[in-house]
């Protein structure tokens, strides 16, 4: 500890600490107008002069060191720092300090006495406000950098420079062209950075950020991806003014991204449900939700009266709250009796709760992600963190800049493959052999941990025989990989002292996702790189959406109760039902594809569907139209009248992340607090209590009236929430699971001590390859993979309804030129694109990212048709579709008109 004095009082601050700290550790404050906490110190601006030892310098550059003695409201000193102020502010236009402006600089110059008409400057640079979140006043800014830094050092896309000298220099887009044009990502940094209003939100959000704090503010956890970012939500008459990145966000760091701080246009969008409706001679028409409720119970009834209790099914939601989560699989194991509950995890990453949970004996990932900053190589494979968890993209590549050594495995050169080490380029659907080559290098050069191995970890007499059919040379062949670039992935893993290894749905959504898993797994088992070593971060899952991991964890599974106790175990049912005082079904229910098969063969007679519009997301949606219309009861918990609402006999209005309390688990297995910020519209009511209503209706008392009772009967259900309750989330920000007492910390590294396998041991996957469902032929001769752009989220149901549209309008297809140019595409070229399955419209992009032979599409516009090519071929353990391979052919579009 560092030990020194700030004007006559005594301060402690750990070794690194600044003089600015020091002063901030007395309760004052500086002006900092080239300083952000978040951003390396510049020292450029001069506005933080204090006197040290009888020195002038910059406190914000200036290291603490002990016995040092600190001077800042001496009269002289003060006034370096009104005058480095006003120097500035002379020259910014008079709208730079008028009395309703909020930035920093005005702020400053109000404490500093700098009266408001100092600010005399003329304005001649023009404004940029092409884009729709983004609004630059050349004229306010300072060329403090903090904005070109906050673009480089914490988001990692470069898009800004400064321009222009002297007192001309001015920040830009780096592309020199309106902002709207440029490579700007639309994460909010610079906007939250800026210390001048230079650079703005548009609209009742302008000149807020997140230095400043009010009571206008409720602290939640972003409803888009699963990276769990906390943030503050500014209200104004109850609508949501901004939405700020939280600086103590346990994850997000005070970063953000497009979606999470941006998207929240459709809160307020005319499309949005507002009443019920019910189906009456072939349409939808308003109801009350008295009629509503009463029409769903009554279905549901007769449902098991003609079919039994298994007649009935419900598709919960990876959107929804835990205690939303919890309640559904509730209700229909207690009041309708009847496994059959399912998630979106079934679609993404049920591979991942099975893979892990083989290999280590839990369906998460094993490592709190605040590991990977000790990390000195990342392995990111089938992900494209940089559009898809954008805050997790900007902290690994962070990290990769300041050293670590990166290796992509993905088939696109996008994100983070730009600025790989290594880049391995696998065929799509060959995962299982690279991962093998990889554990073929690492244990024929000697990078294993033998000693690890045979404490801890199982089967590798039977793996060593499996990798010896696979040295590099057999896994080029198989992979189109070449054999050495194998081989330096597998060194640069093998050789790091703290490797991490991170995945996406480019691994789960496969007819072998979960061997993918598991093969995957055997690579920081192999190297001693889990299991609490203090030798490697493990393995990591990066979650798609906000709460697909608390939807699994609170059992919205066919065969899992709540903390992944088996529907089959006795003992696991009756914990259970010594809670809930009704039976559990001990029969595993159906699947989301065997529901809809049941559905189209008339055993499935009512389906509730809940905040998952399946027309658009799932595969070979023209089967899950026919399932639906074939269904006697289609129930619709939704924001929006998409596909699947069309298809429905009731449909119930919802609220939204922002309009509801509970908890996520993000992709790291923390519990975070979801708060109620604004009210839903209209008529519009919580998934929780919609499901008590319904409950209500069939004369079952669900009882847990509120979330935080939910959350806290799930604790007593099962061990592994037992220590979780909102008042300790509440207090603590966030608490992982494992939690099993509320005087015990979560567990936020998994297996110190023992795997939670049967034996306590790690297994290592023998799993073959095979080959996956589809291949191209001379019928259909290109490979398409599908995923998700940065714009966009999902079935673009929420991001298509905003500002994120001018941002991306369409879906698009990319290919490579060679593939262009065989069938005769132009860039903008609008296409169709045919599969086995059905076919879809789209524009081509043509562009270098994938490998001949493969092109990619995103999902997020459903007319476009993207989800009728793909195939009913999923993961032979968990049902989970192979997104990731089907084999298309393209031929130009022509329109019926």
């Amino acid at each position: 500890m560092t030990r020194l004095q700030v004007d006559g009082v005594p301060v402690e601050l750990p070794a690194g600490a600044s003089l600015l700290d020091a002063v901030r550790a007395t309760g004052a404050d500086l002006p900092t107008l080239c300083h952000d906490d978040r951003l390396r110190p510049a020292g450029s601006c001069r506005t933080c002069l204090v006197r040290a030892d009888g020195r002038t310098v910059a406190a914000c550059v200036t290291p603490a060191t002990p016995g040092l003695t600190v001077e800042t409201a001496e009269g002289d000193v003060r006034n370096l720092r009104r005058d480095a102020v006003a120097l500035i502010a002379s020259a910014l236009p008079p709208h730079a300090l008028a009395g309703s402006v909020h930035s920093e600089l005005a702020e400053a110059c109000r404490s500093l006495g700098i009266p408001e008409d100092s600010a005399a400057g003329e304005p001649t640079r023009g404004r940029d406000e092409s884009h729709p979140y983004v609004h630059l006043d050349r004229d306010l800014c300072i060329a403090c950098g903090r904005c070109v830094r906050m673009c480089s050092d914490v988001q990692g896309t470069f898009a800004l420079t400064l321009t222009g000298r002297g007192a001309e220099t001015v920040v830009a887009p780096g592309t020199g062209g309106p902002w709207a044009d440029s490579d700007c990502v639309s994460c909010g940094g610079c906007v939250d950075t800026c210390p001048t209003g230079a650079i703005t939100q548009p609209g009742p959000g302008k000149g807020l950020t997140s230095r400043q704090s009010s009571a206008d503010r409720v602290r939640t956890t972003c409803g888009y991806c699963g990276v769990g970012c906390t943030l503050d939500v500014v209200v104004r008459e109850d609508r949501v003014a901004a939405v700020l990145p939280a600086r103590d966000g346990p994850v997000n760091h005070g970063h953000a991204c497009v979606k999470g701080r941006f998207a929240y246009g459709y809160l307020r969008s005319a499309e949005r449900l507002t009443e019920p409706l019910v189906r009456e001679n072939g349409y939808l028409r308003p109801a009350s939700w008295a009629e509503a409720i009463a029409l769903v119970a009554e279905g549901f009834r007769a449902a098991v009266r003609d079919g039994g209790p298994d007649a009935v099914a419900a598709i919960s939601s990876a959107r929804a709250t835990n205690e939303e989560n919890y309640l559904v699989q509730k209700f229909l194991r207690t009041v309708i009796g009847t496994n059959n509950v399912d998630n979106c995890s079934r679609l993404c990453h049920a591979p991942s709760a099975a893979g892990l949970t083989a290999s280590f004996g839990r369906a998460g990932g094993t490592d709190p992600f605040d590991d990977v900053e000790t990390a000195d190589c990342l392995l990111v494979v089938g992900a494209n963190p940089v559009e898809a968890h954008p805050v997790v993209g900007a902290r690994l590549l962070q990290r990769a800049l300041a050293g670590a050594s990166l290796v992509v495995a993905d088939p696109r050169a996008v994100g983070l493959a730009r600025h790989a080490d290594v880049h391995l380029r696998p065929r799509p659907g060959t995962n299982v052999a690279l991962f093998h080559g990889l554990a073929h290098v690492l244990l024929d050069e000697g990078m294993t941990d033998p000693g690890f191995l045979h404490d801890r970890a199982t089967g590798m007499g039977e793996l060593a025989d499996v990798l010896a059919d696979y040295p590099p040379e057999r896994v080029a062949g198989i992979t189109g990989v070449p054999a050495d670039d194998v081989r330096e992935a597998a060194r640069l893993y093998g050789c790091a002292e703290r490797p991490a290894v991170l995945y996406g749905l480019g691994v789960t959504e496969h007819l072998h996702g979960t061997d993918g898993v598991r093969t995957l797994a055997n690579l920081p088992i192999l190297r001693g790189a889990v299991g609490g070593s203090g030798r490697g971060f493990g393995i990591s899952p990066l979650r798609g959406q906000n709460n697909v991991q608390g939807a699994s964890d609170m059992g919205a599974l066919p065969d899992l109760l709540p903390g992944y106790g088996r529907v089959t175990d006795p003992e696991a049912r009756a914990r259970a039902e010594a809670v809930w005082g009704r039976p559990v079904p001990e029969r595993p229910g159906m699947r989301i594809p065997e529901m809809f098969a049941a559905a189209r063969e008339g055993r499935l007679r009512a389906l509730w569907v809940i905040g998952e519009d399946v027309c658009a997301t799932d595969p070979d949606s023209r089967r899950v139209a026919q399932a639906l219309d074939a269904c006697p009861l289609v129930v619709v918990n939704e924001l929006f009248l998409g596909e699947t609402a069309r298809h429905a006999d009731v449909v119930l209005p919802v609220a939204s992340w922002l309009e509801k309390d509970g908890t996520f688990v993000n992709f790291d297995r923390r519990f975070q607090r979801a708060r109620r910020a604004v009210a839903p519209p209209g008529a519009a009511r919580s998934d929780f209590e919609v499901v008590h209503a319904v409950a209500d209706s069939l004369g079952v008392d669900l009882r847990c009236r509120t979330p935080a009772a939910a959350l806290a009967e799930c604790g007593r259900v099962t061990p592994l929430f037992a220590g979780l309750s909102h008042e300790r989330i509440d207090q603590e920000g966030d608490v992982p699971w494992p939690c099993p007492a509320p005087d015990r910390p979560g567990e936020r590294t998994l297996y110190a001590d023992e795997f939670a396998t049967p034996d306590g041991r790690a297994h290592l996957s023998s799993a073959p390859y095979l080959p996956p469902g589809e291949e191209p032929d001379q019928d259909y001769p290109l490979v398409l993979v599908t995923g998700r752009r940065w714009a966009h989220y999902n079935s673009g149901s929420m991001t298509r309804r905003g500002g994120n549209l001018l941002l991306d309008d369409s879906d698009c297809l990319d290919l490579h030129p060679e593939d262009a140019a065989r069938y005769g595409l132009r860039d903008g070229t609008p296409i169709t694109v045919e599969s086995r399955h059905g076919q879809a419209r789209l524009v081509a992009r043509v562009g270098t990212e994938l490998a001949p032979g493969q092109v990619f599409c995103a999902f997020h516009f459903p007319a476009s048709g993207v989800n009728s090519l793909t195939s009913e071929h999923a993961d032979a353990v968990t049902s989970c579709p192979e997104y990731k391979v089907t084999a298309v052919r393209l031929r130009p579009f022509v329109s019926d008109a």
